[in-house]
């Protein structure tokens, strides 16, 4: 007949500890004296760069350190820029801070589908921008620029001029308006 192992006693680690059987016994030894292997290894390892560090010490406190030799450092002359060099400078400056997403943004909201851009003209200096566009009639470059003039980011808009394309069969008008940017 077979034996039959029952067992109601509750789970601990008394329990555990009998229940382990010879080869769990077997793994427990061989895992303890590889750690006790490792720990022996470590020890062996710090006092071997504990006696390295000490060596380094020695040599350093051997060697004296080079005496700093005077060295005399002639001083850069100074660039002289002349006006119209600083003038440049300034320009690209000026052109590489222009405010794009911003006008971009606005440009963007105000344009209706019937005008075509045709030209975009930033002036850094006066901080204005200078744009050409395109229309079907007048009407609608009229509803162009007071677009313009509501947006928060240009001040004062001003058709600079006009003109009909007498030459093209739809007669488009072609204008120009001078935005200043910095809102009001």
């Amino acid at each position: 007949m077979k034996r039959i192992a029952i067992d109601f006693a509750p789970a601990s680690l008394a329990r555990s500890w009998y229940r382990l059987g010879p080869r769990g016994w077997a793994l427990l030894a061989l895992g303890l004296i590889l750690c006790g292997a490792a720990l022996a290894l470590a020890a062996q390892m710090l006092a071997r760069q504990n006696a390295l560090a000490a060596q380094l010490a020695a040599v350093r406190a051997t060697v004296a350190p080079p005496k700093a030799a005077a060295v005399v450092v002639a001083a850069a002359p100074a660039a002289v820029i002349d006006a119209a060099q600083a003038n440049a400078v300034n320009g690209a400056i000026l052109q590489l801070n222009l405010p794009w997403p911003a006008l971009r943004d606005a440009i963007g909201a105000a344009t209706p589908a019937g005008v075509a851009l045709l030209a975009l003209e930033p002036d850094p200096r006066r901080q204005s921008l200078k744009i050409t566009a395109e229309t079907r009639d007048a009407e609608s470059m009229i509803a162009y620029v007071e677009q313009l003039k509501r947006q928060q980011l240009f001040g004062d808009v001003v058709l600079l001029r006009h003109e009909i394309n007498e030459v093209d069969p739809n007669r488009p008008v072609r204008f120009e308006i001078d935005a200043p940017w910095g809102g009001r």
